[in-house]
């Protein structure tokens, strides 16, 4: 049975159509990668499915439950999270401080109790804290916990925004483009931990550029072009497909003639 299921999502703006009747469907520890030429609409179908726009058609189910109405803060409660194309990291807290920042929505503290420290509040901290390190050790990074945000590289930025999420503790992720200006070591890095919460049973929902690691990690590829989908199935397929080979060339061809401009 899918965990998410994504039936004929649309969206326009302004009269433009920027998202139109895409479906697909998710299932407990899968990996589904959406890709597409830059303008495709892959992080606007991101947006609608984690409560960020609203759709203009369709639905968005999670667990047979319609979710397509939710803010991002209920989403996350009912175990959808996700992270951003652009990093969402505070530079001037520390990796574990980032962290913890996660661990917001399942605290059972209260704002009386936290303005008192009383002993539920300074326990519901300490729990918190230790997770947020069990978590930053899982993603790499439990060394790095007393260090300051900004001084980490952006392939291990990428890991602490992945380890802030998962605090949230999803049951499915969406990940826009995590391996986005990161060098071959953070790329494979951020491949292999995304395999790793697949494994747990974790279902990814994958927005990423790098057709290298989208063919080697994904178990089903869904294609957009213009905010149609234009393909769907098994990475040998996907890459083999005449309309996805189109439309990639297609967008090359399009920036080399820019370039030449």
């Amino acid at each position: 049975m899918s965990l998410l299921q994504i039936e004929g999502l649309g969206i326009d703006f302004g009269g433009l159509r920027a998202v139109n009747d895409v479906s697909f469907s998710l299932k407990a520890g899968e990996i589904v990668s959406v890709i597409g030429p830059n303008g495709a609409g892959k992080t606007t179908l991101f947006n609608m499915i984690s409560g960020v726009y609203l759709p203009g058609r369709g639905k968005v189910m999670l667990d047979g439950e319609d979710v397509t109405r939710l803010s991002p803060h209920l989403l996350a409660r009912r175990g959808l999270s996700r992270t951003f194309q652009n990093l969402q990291i505070f530079h001037a807290m520390t990796v574990l401080e980032n962290a913890v920042v996660g661990h917001h929505l399942h605290e059972r503290g209260n704002i009386l109790a936290d303005l008192l420290s009383l002993p539920a509040s300074r326990r519901s901290s300490r729990e918190s804290e230790e997770s947020a390190r069990r978590l930053l050790d899982r993603v790499g990074l439990g060394r790095a916990a007393e260090q300051e945000a900004g001084s980490l590289s952006y392939g291990a930025l990428k890991r602490l925004e992945i380890a802030r999420a998962l605090a949230l503790k999803p049951r499915v992720l969406l990940l826009d483009e995590p391996a986005a200006g990161c060098n071959a070591v953070e790329t494979e890095e951020i491949d292999h931990l995304i395999a790793q919460m697949a494994a747990e049973g974790i279902s990814i929902l994958l927005v990423e550029h790098d057709m290298k690691m989208v063919m080697r990690i994904s178990n089903h590829i869904v294609v957009l072009d213009h905010g149609e989908k234009i393909a769907e199935g098994e990475p040998a397929a996907i890459a083999r497909n005449p309309r996805v080979i189109e439309a990639y060339l297609g967008a090359q061809a399009t920036e080399a003639n820019h370039a030449d401009g």
